[in-house]
């Protein structure tokens, strides 16, 4: 049953907008087809120059400048179809994916643009974000249904019911264009190869018949510490000492059973909730491997893993029609963007794709402002610049990630479920997670009959990140020699489990990139994490560098729509299905 998150009653749903904006006054008819339906409004000859940056509260960022709304309502500057119109957040039709990541080569040197006057004119390059691309076709069938795919090209990511994008989704009115549905369940690749339920509850840990008493009371002693330290009980309060320690240390400190306990199999069901995954891997979603903190790249230190825990415990229930922690948006991951632009529309502002305030538009207008976004593959070259232009960014790093498609669950019965690949369950050389989120045809982004695989693995380079990929899809899928895919295999270590055959695959590296804060400003490339903290984060400090006086998203009110328009509704969370 789809979910949608909403302030009240008055909703609207994403799918009568574009039979909602026929009755709006024409500016607002153009903003919302401009998100709706891809077409950009008739522009008049009138063209104003002299705009104001004005946050359009968009988010995630994408390329675009942010211009404020002309006086005259019915003058509109002109605007350029871009081929990604949310940027590296989209989500494409198969065959369009694949021809967007095999177009990705480096652009030629700019040519000399002419000068006028006291201005300077420059040609923006773009760099190299995707590299290693290897696109495999083993059944004709999914580019026969390409147009029913809305593959995301920075998947996996999901939602927390309890982070803070939803709490932005609810706050801004945003959630009102966008619908979700649950991740069903989770699981973990324990060291034995299977695949263990990630429990969504306490209670569900509880009712894990493969502990006993004595392991589900010290389980109870320490979620009960976990509670009262986040709700400031002074008599469950973890020390600071503990709290700036690796979260592994505390973890192997708490669960150690008594000296006079001498059970193998207790010390067994504590590696499985610890080294195994459950709390460190699919719960506090650790990237890199913890058991060796001298060397681990990114040591989960006890505060953060504490507050993860908490983030998915306050996650469970918080809407009664959403089962588990996690949600996901229907059409895709790349409805969030839309989502947002879909709100700043209605409120009045415009949105430029493809032509960059301050510069030169294509048709030869002028715009000036004091400022200006462009999204991470921009290379501003000089004289804006006394430094190099590849400075405007700093590259921290690279993801591996994967798009999978099959006829079949990797459980059977589960059409939207996450996996997690702790370091060193898929080869010994494993030091990162991989994550595989699966999602089925009631999420919209595949055909009936059909499953899609999103992956990823934060890497050093291409080889390390396409060794984890190759490793997941070998544990996950059945890849066929020939070009006609067999009916799946069966994994000799469970004879019950059929693994899926795959029909089509996409593997490819993805530079990522931090925030640049200048009088042009740039955006991040999407990262690692499974959720979108992170990318909040970096756009609340792009939004206070630009407009260090205005709140950010202020609290929404509820107002009668005057002259056919929408304004916010009150603010009360509800869940409609």
């Amino acid at each position: 049953m789809p979910v949608r998150i909403s302030l009240s009653p008055f909703t609207l749903p994403a799918t009568t907008l574009a039979a909602t904006a026929t009755s709006l006054p024409s500016p607002h008819r153009g903003s919302l087809s401009l998100f709706r339906n891809g077409r950009y409004p008739v522009v008049p000859a009138h063209r104003p120059n002299q705009l104001r940056p004005h946050h359009s509260r968009h988010w995630p960022p994408r390329i675009h400048p942010r211009l404020r709304r002309l006086r005259c309502r019915k003058n509109r500057p002109p605007s350029r179809p871009q081929p990604l119109l949310r940027a590296h957040f989209s989500s494409l039709p198969l065959q369009d994916l694949a021809a967007f990541l095999q177009s990705q080569s480096p652009s030629p040197p700019p040519s000399s643009a002419p000068s006028d006057g006291n201005l300077t004119a420059v040609e923006l390059t773009t760099r190299h974000m995707y590299s290693d691309v290897e696109i495999t076709s083993h059944s004709p069938e999914p580019l026969e249904h390409s147009r029913q795919f809305n593959l995301d090209l920075a998947g996996p990511r999901v939602l927390f019911c309890a982070d803070s994008a939803v709490d932005l989704m609810l706050k801004s009115g945003t959630s009102q264009y966008m619908e979700f549905k649950s991740v069903d369940a989770s699981f973990v690749c324990g060291g034995d190869g299977k695949l263990a339920t990630v429990p969504d509850s306490r209670s569900a840990i509880f009712k894990d018949t493969s502990l006993g008493l004595a392991e589900k009371t010290r389980l109870s002693s320490f979620f009960k510490l976990v509670e009262g330290h986040l709700k400031s009980d002074d008599e469950r309060k973890i020390s600071a000492e503990d709290l700036e320690s690796p979260f592994i240390a505390f973890l192997s400190k708490m669960w150690l059973p008594p000296k006079d306990t001498m059970i193998d199999d207790v010390v067994g069901h504590w590696t499985m909730y610890l080294h195994d995954g459950i709390i460190l891997y699919a719960i506090a979603m650790a990237d890199y491997d913890q058991s060796d903190t001298d060397v681990c790249k990114d040591v989960l230190k006890t505060r953060d893993g504490i507050n993860r825990l908490a983030l998915y415990h306050s996650s469970v229930g918080r809407f009664s029609n959403a089962l588990g922690a996690l949600i996901y948006p229907i059409y895709g991951q790349g409805e969030l963007p839309q989502g947002f632009c879909r709100r700043a529309a209605v409120k009045g502002c415009l949105y430029f794709s493809g032509s960059y305030k301050g510069v030169k538009v294509a048709s030869g207008q002028e715009l000036f402002s004091h400022q200006m976004v462009l999204g991470p593959s921009f290379i501003v070259p000089s004289p804006l610049f006394k430094s190099s232009p590849d400075s405007l960014q700093d590259v921290r790093g690279k993801v591996a990630r994967g798009i999978c498609i099959t006829k079949t669950s990797v459980k059977p019965g589960v059409s939207n479920c996450l996996v997690i690949y702790p370091p060193k369950s898929l080869y010994p050389e494993q030091v990162t997670s991989v994550r595989v989120l699966q999602t089925g045809s009631s999420l919209a982004g595949c055909p009936s009959g059909m499953f899609v695989f999103y992956l990823s693995a934060l890497c050093d380079d291409a080889n390390q990140g396409k060794k984890s990929l190759h490793a997941a899809v070998n544990a996950i899928f059945s890849v066929p020699i020939s070009g006609t895919p067999d009916h799946g295999s069966t994994d000799e270590s469970e004879n019950t489990q059929v693994k899926p055959t795959l029909l089509w695959s996409a593997l490819y590296i993805q530079e990522m990139t931090t925030c640049s804060f200048e009088s042009i400003s740039s955006t991040p490339m999407p990262d690692g994490s499974l959720n979108y903290n992170d990318i909040l984060d970096a756009t609340k400090e792009l939004f206070h560098k630009m407009f260090p006086d205005e709140e950010f998203f202020p609290e929404t009110t509820f107002s009668e729509p005057e002259d056919g328009e929408l304004d916010e509704s009150p603010n009360g969370e509800s869940l409609d299905s």
